[in-house]
């Protein structure tokens, strides 16, 4: 008998209105083992080069993950154990590959591995992950970007929520993939644990063209839909937006099986 699928995964990527794509995305499910990753890196580097950060950092995460989880029975210490090394042979081959060309560029990385109800991540930038429970939107990994500081300011009283919207260095990185030191990295050792009803929102900081609100409402309405549908619906939605400055977009929706 053939085992049901453990996870109902969409994966979506776009240009958006930029002239390259610079966004890689993966995933796998191992149905036999209730297992399966998603990962996404969004390159940087100026023309070429971004394309080429994001998808080395991919393919490093893929062949670390695809290593442990295609063993007859995969070991969950070893498993958790290939987080960081995937991050850090991501990071061994963008900082090669740009030494190698002389060139400099970077990526960000966030790659979840699901492991029955629970979930693992590991993050390094500014790429979203979203957890959509009771009808709210929450976004549970670390934002390593200068957004945060900004919105601070927000609650201080120092600054309007437009002017820390359009402020200059807002999508500054603290944290990135370019070969060199690591400064932040967001790897709890704490699995998340997922019940039937929720939803998992991976997504480029292209995704964030979207408020929190505007995923959270389209969410609520079509939670009960396929993975792809609501993958779909937040394509569709970024792109009614129409703005000129639309960034490259990847967006993974993953639901628990039977939801």
């Amino acid at each position: 008998m053939l085992a049901s699928p453990a996870y109902d995964v969409a994966l979506i990527l776009d240009k958006g209105q930029r002239d390259t794509q610079e966004d890689a995305i993966s995933a796998r499910v191992f149905d036999s083992a209730s297992a399966g990753y998603v990962v996404i890196a969004d390159g940087m580097g100026g023309h070429d080069a971004g394309e080429i950060a994001s998808e080395l950092v991919i393919s490093a995460w893929c062949d670390i993950m695809d290593a442990q989880l295609d063993g007859p029975e995969p070991v969950e210490g070893d498993l958790l154990d290939a987080l960081p090394i995937a991050a850090m042979q991501a990071n061994t081959a963008v900082g090669d590959h740009g030494d190698e060309h002389r060139v400099k560029l970077g990526s960000t990385l966030l790659g979840i591995l699901m492991l029955g109800q629970r979930v693992f991540w590991i993050s390094i930038g500014d790429s979203p992950l979203y957890l959509f429970r009771d009808d709210r939107l929450t976004q549970i990994n670390e934002d390593h970007s200068m957004a945060p500081a900004i919105d601070a300011k927000v609650a201080e009283g120092t600054l309007s929520s437009e002017e820390a919207r359009a402020h200059p260095d807002r999508n500054q990185l603290t944290s990135v993939i370019m070969g060199g030191e690591i400064r932040q990295v967001d790897c709890p050792e704490k699995a998340l644990n997922l019940v039937a009803s929720d939803l998992l929102v991976l997504g480029s900081d292209g995704l964030q063209f979207l408020s929190d609100p505007e995923i959270e409402g389209l969410l609520r309405v079509h939670a009960q839909s396929p993975a792809r549908d609501i993958a779909d619906t937040l394509l569709q939605a970024l792109k009614s937006k129409n703005d000129p400055g639309q960034d490259n977009i990847a967006i993974a929706v993953v639901k628990p099986a039977g939801t």
